[in-house]
């Protein structure tokens, strides 16, 4: 009986935890190939971008999509990047084929975020190569628009048929290891596994109702919905086709 309340408290514990993992971030809502949370385009910047990205898939079902946004929420944009492609499902679900170019103004980072089914293609040297020789360079004399359209014309030209080019232009130096732990202090990691060990020991040992009360709570938080979200989509026509990410890409600061 002891053990089956440990095993209960355990999974109701990761449940929690789990959870609240999910409900850290919140995206702003798909609204269209172009997200300017940031406010950092123009409305003719905003359509010329779209009109581009749209013939972008017409001719070869690559999703890009041109994010701004206002807050990284404290995380890494190598983190908080990867997390919203898969939100948003940027790409086709059988080829995994989006990308998305994300500026965060406030925290000076930008990211080329690449999709599994594009890794091969979009390479990080080659997001890195784009970032470090057609949009930092604007971005550091507060040109954003002109950084965001030189960005996003050279990612189309490697999908459609320059990307060898590209390739052969950074010299494909080997990729490192991207870090998406945000360099965040340990020390809190350590006192929830810890606090959640006492739980589970406590409620073994009461027993009772108490238990069954916090399972049922634990259970309801987890599963009340995991991801937020700033609204909906404005009755835009666009949508992500399923697609997912695993951190592929390349970031830069200015």
């Amino acid at each position: 009986m002891i053990m089956r309340r440990v095993v209960l408290t355990a999974f109701a514990f990761l449940c929690l935890v789990c959870a609240a993992s999910a409900q850290t971030l919140t995206f702003p809502a798909l609204s269209g190939r172009v997200v300017d949370e940031a406010g950092l385009l123009r409305p003719s910047d905003r359509a010329a971008l779209t009109e581009t990205l749209a013939d972008l898939e017409a001719k070869t079902t690559d999703q890009l999509v041109v994010v701004t946004l206002k807050s990284l929420q404290g995380k890494t944009i190598e983190d908080y990047g990867y997390q919203l492609g898969r939100a948003w499902g940027i790409g086709q679900k059988d080829k995994n084929n989006g990308i998305l170019l994300i500026v965060a103004p406030n925290e000076h980072a930008v990211r080329i975020e690449v999709g599994y089914g594009l890794e091969g293609e979009i390479t990080d040297a080659v997001s890195s190569f784009i970032i470090q020789n057609s949009i930092l360079p604007r971005f550091k004399l507060n040109d954003f628009p002109g950084g965001i359209k030189r960005g996003t014309d050279d990612i189309v030209q490697a999908l459609t048929g320059g990307a060898n080019a590209y390739k052969s232009a950074a010299q494909e130096p080997s990729p490192a290891a991207i870090d998406t732990s945000g360099n965040q202090p340990a020390w809190p990691i350590i006192i929830v596994v810890l606090g959640g060990i006492l739980l589970v020991i406590f409620c073994a040992l009461r027993g009772g109702g108490f238990c069954q009360v916090l399972f049922q709570i634990v259970l309801s938080v987890a599963f009340s919905g995991g991801r937020g979200s700033s609204g909906g989509g404005g009755g835009s026509s666009f949508s992500g086709g399923g697609g997912s990410f695993g951190g592929g890409g390349s970031s830069g600061s200015w």
